[in-house]
């Protein structure tokens, strides 16, 4: 049985008396520790299986399991990190953190032990030092690495990142990317990310899922990336295999499957 199970999964959205199909028939099986990639053009519907499997929507057909058991709704086993930090402002970045681990682990864990794991889960990501920091005071991409400490700190079974670097500049995107890259290897994460980066999720992944354009989206191809971690990104610029992978991407999205505003 598959770790994370997503089977013949469809949704389709009403308004005005006219229905839309979004995703149909989408199938994929992901293992435990795997890190798989989800690339597409925008509306391809890429963001809405992510909250399928979030338990943030519920799919029209089809069902997802997760270790056997049916997803229908939101949980602390499938934590998501957005391309939004979503920190609330008027807390501090171990406050922020704070909130979901006393949501998980209150009546589990004592007082003491959440707090060393709020601090253990913040110096993963390098932010231990700016825990008592509010969101204004510290940059995007610190932001965005409290929210996958927060993510983290709810030990998930699997860590979902819709385009968590889509909002940052080229420096702090790489730096996030090898931190990501580093905290996968450490703790052996199931991840599941959105990306529109062909490069990112070469770097990233063990697989990358392309979907169709929609409406009616589904999965086109899934290319394995049989590239050995730990991966760096400057020993992969002439790396046959990167390469070689990279154009597979490209061609699919750019000659197979042209966004749609771009095709003849």
């Amino acid at each position: 049985m598959a770790y994370l199970d997503i089977s013949q999964v469809g949704i389709s959205f009403s308004r005005g008396g006219r229905t839309s199909e979004v995703l149909r028939d989408v199938n994929l099986t992901v293992e435990k520790g795997e890190y798989v990639s989800i690339i597409g053009h925008s509306g391809c519907g890429k963001s809405t299986l992510l909250n399928i499997v979030a338990g943030l929507l519920r799919a029209s057909t089809g069902g997802i399991l997760l270790e056997g058991r049916e997803v229908n709704a939101p949980g602390p086993d499938r934590a998501v990190v957005f391309q939004n930090h979503s920190l609330l402002p008027w807390l501090t970045v171990r406050e922020n953190v704070k909130l979901a681990v006393d949501k998980v682990f209150r009546g589990v864990k004592s007082k003491a032990e959440r707090r060393d794991w709020i601090d253990q889960n913040l110096a993963l990501v390098n932010m231990l030092q700016a825990s008592d920091k509010r969101p204004s005071e510290i940059s995007g991409g610190m932001k965005q690495r409290v929210g996958i400490a927060r993510a983290l700190a709810m030990e998930p079974k699997v860590l979902l990142l819709d385009e968590p670097f889509g909002a940052l500049d080229a420096l702090t995107r790489a730096h996030l990317q090898d931190q990501v890259t580093e905290i996968h290897a450490r703790l052996g994460n199931t991840m599941i990310m959105i990306t529109h980066d062909v490069d990112e999720a070469v770097l990233l992944s063990d697989r990358i899922v392309m979907m169709t354009n929609g409406p009616s989206a589904t999965i086109g191809e899934i290319l394995p990336i049989a590239i050995s971690r730990p991966r760096k990104r400057l020993d992969l610029v002439e790396d046959a295999t990167y390469v070689h992978a990279r154009a597979a991407v490209l061609e699919f999205l750019y000659a197979r499957h042209a966004a749609p505003a771009l095709a003849a």
